[in-house]
């Protein structure tokens, strides 16, 4: 240990590139490697866990590494702040890890280890649905949001990405603001998304929501514009009301809701939109249901009562389970996996590390692209028969193996 910080680092390069691609069996076999990842995560038995059973034995850290295909966790405790941090990086095929920092008060630490990893390899998976020369990664840091920001835990924080030598750069997420990073970015150069660069990416992140609803509008019924459609909107948080904005814009009719109801109901009214109960909101009559706010909110509950022909949001892991894509699809509802339509931020963000420095506009190109990428998703869910959010996994994981197996050859530098 150096200083007043202890750093622990696992490490694993554990990869299994799959085969190039293109045809049934490669397809076959590319899938069935994210299932096995979801159904590895999907509702842990917590309670088996901590009774001690056979089914339920403590998490093994690194066959949790091995069969995700993770490379490095890297835990970091501080012991003179109080900052406990962790740093997965999933997958580095296509360069540095990028994403986000999260601060949650998790109820134990295998709640913070599980929400690191499924959270990188879901990066991972963004990242190399739009196109970026970047791994996928994610920080957590083990502490409440509310009370127990300081300059120095987040200082602290950002000696731990600086450790890592560029493997992993970090910006904001759940729980941290752009203030927060650019305390971090006293100590590390790696950090994106800071106010003198690309800036907040919740208006680029709504962007590229609202270029993904028009094309799965167009997938429907042959008419991308939003004029005289109906969106209900999950959550108006910064990338909810500024979706809101632009569909209210575009001549859209808009029903919103959130869990924090006082700021909710104002922020509707000043964007225009009608109010209803969160509980209320699967039950509203519409084009298009936009999940802006949590995650598993796909679940056999409420896809039954979605009346929709579209869901299309920016919330991360809307499906609670792999399966609610195939429910989905079998209920007539067009499904925008979400970690294509929702890639507009991290697009934004990757841009600040273009040799050429950092362009609004190339990266605003980007973003309008991702009405395209959803398209070719589209086209490949009808072509092979099969749910949108497995066509997307098989696009992501075509290019990490072939981008994978091109960067083999070593070329001195």
């Amino acid at each position: 240990m150096r200083g007043s910080s202890g750093c622990a680092m696992i490490r694993s390069e554990l990869r299994t590139p799959g085969p190039p691609g293109g045809d049934a069996a490669s397809y076959g076999r590319l899938v069935e490697r994210w299932r096995s990842f979801v159904r590895a995560l999907e509702n842990p038995d917590r309670k088996a866990r901590k009774e001690g059973s056979p089914a339920g034995r403590a998490m093994n850290i690194f066959d949790a590494m091995k069969e995700h295909g993770h490379e490095e966790i890297v835990f970091w405790y501080d012991r003179e702040i109080g900052l406990r941090a962790i740093v997965a990086i999933h997958d580095t095929s296509l360069g540095p890890a990028l994403g986000g920092c999260r601060m949650w008060q998790y109820a134990e630490e295998e709640e913070a280890v599980t929400d690191a990893l499924r959270l990188s390899r879901g990066m991972t998976f963004k990242n190399s649905a739009m196109g970026l020369d970047m791994g996928g990664g994610k920080a957590v840091l083990w502490a409440d949001s509310e009370s127990d920001k300081t300059e120095a835990l987040f200082r602290s924080f950002g000696r731990l990405v600086q450790s890592l030598g560029g493997r992993y750069i970090t910006a904001e997420d759940v729980g941290v603001t752009a203030e927060d990073m650019a305390i971090v970015a006293r100590e590390t150069r790696y950090v994106g998304g800071l106010a003198e660069n690309s800036g907040d990416p919740s208006p680029v992140t709504a962007r590229g929501v609202f270029e993904g609803i028009c094309a799965a509008l167009e997938a429907v019924d042959g008419r991308s514009a939003v004029d005289g459609r109906h969106v209900a909107v999950q959550g108006l948080g910064h990338v909810g009301c500024g979706l809101v904005e632009l569909l209210v814009n575009a001549g859209a009719t808009v029903t919103a809701t959130d869990i924090h109801a006082a700021a909710g109901q104002a922020a509707a009214a000043r964007l225009g939109a009608r109010w209803v109960e969160p509980a209320a909101i699967y039950d509203v009559p519409c084009d298009v249901f936009a999940p802006c706010a949590l995650g598993a909110i796909l679940n056999d509950d409420t896809i039954p009562r979605l009346q929709c022909k579209v869901v299309a949001g920016s919330a991360n892991n809307q499906l609670a389970e792999e399966r609610h894509g195939a429910m989905l699809r079998q209920r007539g509802i067009l499904y925008a996996p979400d970690f294509v339509i929702n890639g507009g931020g991290v697009v934004n963000v990757a841009d600040e590390f273009h040799p050429d420095g950092y362009h609004r506009d190339r990266a605003i190109t980007r973003v309008r692209a991702i009405g395209d990428q959803l398209r070719e998703v589209f086209q490949i869910a009808d072509r092979e028969g099969i749910s949108t959010s497995d066509a997307a996994n098989h696009l992501a994981l075509q290019r990490l193996d072939l981008i994978g197996r091109v960067r083999r050859t070593y070329i001195p530098e």
